[in-house]
């Protein structure tokens, strides 16, 4: 007999399993991916806020009416952060970063966004105003 022109099953049955693994790598792969761009995102996030925190707490260590300027990196995305009493938190695509600030004291609730510059300082009263 004449073998031109047939597939056998053995072929068949390895392009398969091949096709298998690639798809799975592919899949993989991607989700390795998407995991690291959040992991970025979550730290750089992490890393504007605790450059808040210790702005803060530098003002508040340095005593009556030192103050400082601080701007908020804008990294294209959308952000804001608040401080509310002594808990300072981030916003960002739906998820939420905290930091504690202890032992200061603010005149309200503030709201910082990206882009913007802040004066921080510490009045006559002990209390740190955000500009």
């Amino acid at each position: 007999m004449d073998n031109k022109g047939f597939i056998s099953v053995e072929f068949l049955f390895s392009v398969f399993i091949i096709l298998i693994m690639a798809t799975a790598l592919l899949v993989y792969s991607g989700n390795a991916i998407n995991s690291s761009l959040n992991v970025e995102s979550n730290l750089n996030h992490r890393l504007i806020l605790d450059s808040v925190s210790n702005a803060i707490n530098e003002v508040d260590s340095h005593g009556e009416f030192y103050s400082k300027s601080i701007k908020l990196p804008d990294t294209g995305e959308y952000y804001v952060i608040v401080l509310e009493k002594n808990r300072l938190t981030i916003e960002y695509d739906g998820k939420k970063g905290e930091s504690y600030v202890p032992f200061i004291d603010p005149y309200s609730t503030y709201k910082m966004y990206p882009g913007h510059i802040y004066d921080i300082e510490k009045t006559q009263e002990g209390k740190i105003l955000i500009t």
